[in-house]
């Protein structure tokens, strides 16, 4: 594949990190002439690399462009290839570092801040587990280890299995394509999973691309709702710098009231009690507990100031109903992307944990008593594809299932915004046309939602 990369002006001239973070977009124009780098690409072409998505260092968002304090995220080699190829092995990869098997070609710096021209890349040179990435770099792994093609490869679905993909799905356009998540049905594969959505999706959704499908972002299994993939290499490079500034911008402690609003995400979800106030804003930073000898982890609310480990986190709430019988439907605005986050914040921060939560709400659930089943609600006993049950779960169920549901997400039309680079310059993502995708709920939530808000209870 040609490694020619588009240097595109997409913000003015203090706005250079969203021109780092979109790099990485293919071209057929070749890199260079000269010989050093002729060499380097018939070197590539011979020894088959793969090529790992362009390090996009300082974050999109121009709120924090403008931050002072804020100093732009950095990371090692080790944890961005992590990152990018989470289907691998940590030991392989930890391995191939080992036998300096792995590569890193960095931007040259004489010219990365020029706008309007072909990206430059000095020589290829072996790198480290432990070396610290900028701006631009790109990694370089052996071909057998692919990420994409063990995807695409792995699991044929059949018409029907094909079918039941395609129903979830949402949107699709020319970069992206976005799915309702089923609750019960793992993103990514690990240990003990036959199946993930990645897998089906690269099979069921991959349509006349040559490239099937890649996430972008993260669901918990027991949750469901909006996800998004990019159907590109290019889309999913801007898409992961999009995801990443979300976070890093509310970590930086930047005015989020005033600050240009790139990626929105809401999710609904059933909790047990009534959270006070009704609504407000929870900032608190989440750290990992490792239990059993590292064999599983916990996150919780981190009350030492002096952790380094622990991670900033930023939620918005509003009750959006109550019931009388002690449960209260909330609308959850994650400012940032920790993991389990919105579990962690309800259960420690509230004091109201999710209903089906039983990680994080254990306590809450013992003594718990399943509602009577409405005269009207009928159990179709449908066989769903995957050994999934689309039927119980609701709060008439002896175990109800997790009640946590993306909603609603909004983002920057990803296809206009390609089109846009080839027309003309990018000033602000923030600027651009919007897609508003909103996910209905799961049976099981809109369930429980009838039963609480019925007369006979």
């Amino acid at each position: 594949m040609n490694r020619g990369v588009l240097m595109i002006s997409c913000y003015r001239a203090k706005s250079h990190r969203l021109l780092l973070s979109l790099t990485h977009f293919t071209l057929s124009a070749s890199l260079s002439t000269t010989a050093s780098l002729e060499e380097d690409k018939e070197v590539r072409r011979q020894c088959k690399w793969f090529t790992l998505p362009s390090f996009p260092g300082a974050s999109l968002s121009p709120s924090i462009s403008t931050a002072k304090t804020a100093k732009a995220p950095s990371t090692t080699a080790l944890k961005w290839v992590l990152r990018c190829c989470p289907q691998v092995p940590r030991s392989l990869i930890q391995k191939l570092f080992r036998l300096r098997q792995v590569r890193k070609e960095s931007l040259n710096p004489a010219i990365a801040s020029c706008l309007h021209k072909q990206a430059q890349y000095q020589q290829i040179k072996r790198v480290f587990a432990k070396d610290t990435l900028n701006s631009g770099d790109r990694i370089f792994l052996p071909i057998t280890v692919n990420p994409a093609v063990e995807v695409e490869d792995d699991y044929i679905c059949n018409k029907e299995e094909m079918e039941y993909i395609r129903s979830l799905e949402v949107y699709k356009d020319a970069a992206i394509v976005v799915v309702n998540k089923p609750p019960g049905l793992p993103v990514q594969g690990g240990t003990g999973v036959k199946l993930s959505l990645d897998v089906l999706v690269a099979s069921s959704l991959k349509y006349d691309y040559s490239e099937v499908p890649r996430l972008v972002h993260r669901l918990d299994q027991d949750s469901s709702g909006i996800l998004v993939m990019g159907r590109t290499q290019e889309s999913t490079t801007l898409l992961h710098s999009i995801f990443r500034d979300k976070t890093c911008g509310a970590s930086f402690n930047v005015d989020i009231k005033n600050s240009k609003i790139i990626l929105k995400r809401k999710y609904w979800a059933l909790v047990i009690g009534n959270p006070q106030p009704s609504e407000g804003l929870i900032s608190a930073p989440l750290s990992k507990l490792l239990l059993d000898d590292g064999k599983s982890e916990r996150i919780t609310v981190s009350e030492d100031s002096k952790n380094k480990s622990a991670r900033h986190a930023i939620t918005e709430y509003r009750v959006l109903r109550s019931s009388g019988h002690g449960f209260t439907w909330l609308e959850l605005y994650p400012r940032t992307g920790r993991k389990h986050q919105l579990r962690v914040h309800c259960a420690e921060v509230l004091g109201t944990p999710i209903l089906g939560d039983y990680k994080y709400g254990w306590n809450a659930h013992r003594k718990w008593k399943p509602f009577p089943t409405l005269k009207f609600e009928e159990r179709l006993n449908r066989k769903a594809p995957f050994g999934l049950d689309l039927e119980g779960g609701s709060v008439s169920d002896k175990k109800p299932r997790l009640h946590l549901h993306c909603r609603q997400m909004t983002l920057p039309n990803m296809s206009l915004a390609f089109q846009h680079l080839h027309e003309q310059s990018v000033d602000d993502l923030s600027k651009l046309e919007k897609l508003d995708l909103v996910a209905p709920l799961p049976l099981h939530m809109r369930r429980s939602w009838d039963i609480l808000n019925s007369e006979l209870f």
